[in-house]
């Protein structure tokens, strides 16, 4: 096995080592109980009848979303035909006054019903010092669900600050965060996160839980080495933080120098919003035996229990269904009109926000329970692989909280919370900003973001590089 950057380096002592070497032991375990589990008789783990795995209707939601998939698909395709040769200038009928209202029709569906796999983060060049330099993606490790890729500036000298940008899993990819990383790479050695879709990876690479990600993070950092920063973006804002305090307890060198939470829900008592409260009105079990599916035999993961991406979508599309009814109904208009453009950029938006993907079940459950059911971290009661974390123990890492006015995901005052919760760390170190008139996503995208939120994040790293 490869060893880390730090440890190759003789920068880890003893301690360290032991607390990594736990962790490599954990992972085996689980690891080892998966393949076991792929042996024995289906439907038993441990000679008990496994949980909602059993149950017909894990699987029967999935294969009729798949059935839908794919016809669909098909339909889509059609749409497409058809509005394309109903704007042929060969086509006779494209000359009347219905035909581009039917082609603008079949265009908003063709599109809306089109399947989607990973998008591209799509960087080939950034502006470094009024320079255009060429960008190339680099996977740097990899691990079975998520890699670590850096964005490669070529030319540019070593020096400018190192950032690792954590993504969220909650079913979208790593490149929700593109314009996140568009806005960094100038003044940043970026590195990102990019988690797997968890239907492709297979059984015997075990499990996927809240300690996993949590050890993934810790991993990732040693691997880029000392002197790094973090950005965590909602939902991941939970384990960075975890991460930089295990790291700040063990006087790991690798711990970030700052970290910056952008709406996340450290407390979820705050403000809560309707996403909190669905949370928090059920019980546990109802999620597991509700949401909860198997993965069809069609892909490599098949048999693994996931929280499916195309639930998460649907429940974010019925939270704002009437916005994203009138912003398809904007983008016929645009079509009719001519206005590629505006339309372009509408469905832009839409191909990433349709673009998703499948957690780990244990993952997805143990955030509900520990994050927004029990709200452990606030509490000073959450745990990693049996170890109480000391939230306390963080005294020298930089502490950035953004949050939006509008933010209807991560309500005012949950990522604002972790400030109070490290009562080690200086006044000098903490630093709160709460963007006005900024939603969820605003914060990490658009031009709220790139003109007013990114500064803040940039001069709070310059701070603290040295």
């Amino acid at each position: 096995m490869r060893l880390p950057l730090a440890v190759a380096a003789g920068t880890l002592n003893s301690k360290q080592l032991f607390a990594r070497n736990a962790r490599s032991l954990a992972r085996n375990a689980r690891l080892r109980g998966a393949l076991s589990h792929c042996k024995r008789v289906p439907g038993t783990l441990d000679g008990q009848p496994s949980r909602p795995s059993g149950r017909k209707g894990t699987c029967m939601l999935y294969n009729a979303y798949e059935m839908q998939r794919s016809l669909l698909a098909g339909a889509s395709a059609m749409a497409n035909f058809g509005s394309e040769w109903l704007q042929n200038p060969a086509n006779p009928l494209a000359y009347n006054g219905f035909s581009p209202l039917l082609a603008s029709g079949l265009d908003v569906f063709a599109h809306a019903s089109a399947p989607r796999g990973k998008p591209a983060f799509g960087f080939d060049h950034t502006i470094v010092d009024g320079k255009d330099v060429a960008v190339t993606e680099e996977i740097v490790l990899r691990k079975p669900f998520g890699q670590l890729k850096r964005f490669r500036r070529h030319g540019v000298a070593d020096g400018q600050p190192k950032l690792l940008i954590v993504a969220p899993m909650s079913g979208h990819y790593a490149t929700l965060l593109r314009g996140t990383v568009e806005r960094m790479l100038p003044k940043h050695d970026v590195y990102i996160t990019d988690w797997r879709d968890a239907k492709l990876v297979p059984l015997e690479d075990g499990l996927f839980d809240l300690d996993d990600y949590i050890d993934y993070v810790i991993e990732f950092l040693e691997t880029i080495g000392p002197g790094a920063h973090m950005l965590a973006v909602c939902q991941p804002s939970v384990p960075a933080y975890a991460a930089a305090a295990i790291m700040s307890a063990d006087g790991n060198p690798a711990r970030p120098r700052t970290l910056t939470m952008m709406g996340g829900p450290l407390d979820t008592r705050e403000a809560p919003t309707q996403v909190n409260t669905v949370a928090t009105q059920r019980p546990h079990s109802w999620f597991e035996q509700n949401v909860i599916q198997t993965v069809p035999f069609l892909y490599p993961g098949g048999g693994r229990r996931v929280y499916p991406g195309f639930l998460q979508l649907t429940g974010f599309m019925a939270m704002n269904l009437g916005n994203h009814l009138i912003s398809h109904w904007t983008m016929f208009k645009h079509l009719v009109q001519g206005d590629e453009d505006s339309a372009d950029a509408t469905k832009a938006f839409y191909d990433e926000y349709r673009s998703v993907c499948d957690m780990d079940a244990e993952f997805y459950l143990q955030t509900i329970d520990v994050v927004f059911q029990q709200h452990l971290l606030p509490k000073g009661e959450m745990t990693h692989r049996g170890r109480l974390i000391d939230l306390g123990a963080i005294t020298d890492v930089g502490l950035l909280a953004v949050e939006g006015e509008k933010d209807d995901i991560s309500g005012l005052g949950q990522t604002k919370a972790a400030l109070t919760m490290s009562k080690g760390l200086p006044k000098s170190f903490k630093k709160y900003y709460m963007a006005k008139g900024v939603g969820h996503y605003g914060i990490f995208n658009g031009r709220r973001w790139r003109e007013v939120i990114a500064p803040v994040v940039e001069d709070w790293i310059a701070k603290h590089a040295a």
